[in-house]
Formats: C-alpha cells, sequence, structure tokens
C-alpha cells in the first residue's frame, strides 16, 4: 500500500499506508487526519478537501477536470498545486506523496 504524507499548516506529519484506488479524501477521513473534512463524501461539490500537492508530486497527481476547476475557484488560499484532494485517486506510483492542508482547512 503506498505511502501518504499529510502534513498540516504548522509542518507537523502523519503518514498513512492507503489502497491503491482509495482517493486521497477518504485516506485522510479513514484515519483521522485534521484539515480535510470531506464533507460532500467525494463528491467534488463543497472543497472542504482542499489541500496542496507538493509540487514534486503534481505530474503523479493528475490535472483537475473542469468541474474541480471550477470548485477551487471557491477555496481559501489557492495555490498552483492546489487540488481537491477526493479528486487525487491513489496509485501505486503515488508511494510517498506528501499532501499539505492550507491553515483555513483547520
Amino acid at each position: 500500500m503506498p505511502l501518504i504524507i499529510y502534513k498540516s499548516h504548522d509542518g507537523n506529519t502523519q503518514e498513512v499506508h492507503a489502497e491503491v484506488g482509495t482517493s486521497i479524501m477518504q485516506a485522510a477521513v479513514d484515519n483521522g487526519i485534521d484539515g480535510i473534512l470531506g464533507e460532500c463524501g467525494g463528491c467534488c461539490s463543497c472543497a472542504t478537501c482542499h489541500c496542496y500537492v507538493d509540487p514534486a508530486w503534481v505530474a503523479k497527481a493528475g490535472e483537475p477536470d473542469s468541474t474541480e476547476k471550477d470548485m477551487l475557484d471557491c477555496v481559501l488560499d489557492p495555490q498552483d498545486t492546489s487540488r481537491l484532494s477526493c479528486q487525487i485517486v491513489i496509485t501505486d506510483e503515488m508511494d510517498g506523496i506528501i499532501i499539505a492542508m492550507p491553515k483555513s482547512q483547520y
């Protein structure tokens, strides 16, 4: 199972091994990671799972589709690497990916 490293706004990290095919959001919710709420359950309709993908991992995480881009227009503190974690599906190639949470998610 790939290792996902969640980084809080203050620099603390939590490591989780997650099933391939699970979303970054679901892995966070299942493991009690603060900063990713996922209020819509992963339907890409609330943006409470906003995160920043570490720049070294952006290519592995893929590009947001048009629906996700529309939702990212609504987030606080957007960055170039902003994504909705419900839309990032974990693959074997993501072993070690670093996902940071914005301060506004706490």
